[in-house]
């Protein structure tokens, strides 16, 4: 995950509708978190968004603890939360492309990065993710594939299926 969220501050800015206090981040490398303090961040951050149920920046940080603690489920519900409470809220639009992009499902990455760029407020904002669609972009080039399966495979079934069948004939009458 993007240490780009991670920050010294234990506050944000408050909001029009109330503050969104943010717990004291408990790492600074998020693969020498230990388990126990995973855990216990991720509860707090549970109490602190239901304390403010329209604080997209919570539901955010929520869901990349998720991210970090490896429950994709959870931390997809967390995002998709954050980005229906704040549709224009560059943070969890960004995060939630690239959870698509860790995922590897580059299309839908690429398509909701090119939307969190359209939704950067500064120039900080916009570079993180032209940085994020080029990684994005070069890894379509590179070697991985987004295979589609769009044509029907029942010929083939068939075809395997009959080897089989006639391998096992022929084994049946030597």
């Amino acid at each position: 995950m993007s240490d780009a969220l991670v920050s010294t501050n234990t506050t944000l800015p408050a909001t029009a509708a109330a503050p969104s206090p943010l717990p004291p981040v408990p790492w600074r490398d998020p693969h020498d978190v230990a388990p126990k303090e995973l855990a216990a961040y991720i509860t707090q951050l549970e109490r602190a968004c239901a304390e403010h149920p329209h604080s997209a920046d919570l539901r955010t940080c929520l869901g990349m603890a998720h991210a970090v603690n490896y429950d994709v489920d959870r931390s997809m519900a967390a995002l998709q939360d954050a980005r229906a409470v704040d549709p224009d809220n560059f943070w969890a639009q960004l995060k939630y492309a690239e959870l698509h992009y860790r995922l590897r499902v580059l299309d839908t990455a690429e398509a909701e990065t090119r939307h969190a760029a359209e939704l950067a407020t500064s120039p900080m904002q916009l570079a993180i993710a032209r940085k994020q669609l080029h990684d994005i972009r070069a890894l379509k080039q590179g070697c991985v594939r987004n295979v589609h399966w769009t044509k029907p495979l029942t010929v083939p079934v068939l075809v395997l299926s009959l080897g089989i069948v006639s391998i096992f004939v022929v084994m049946l009458w030597k």
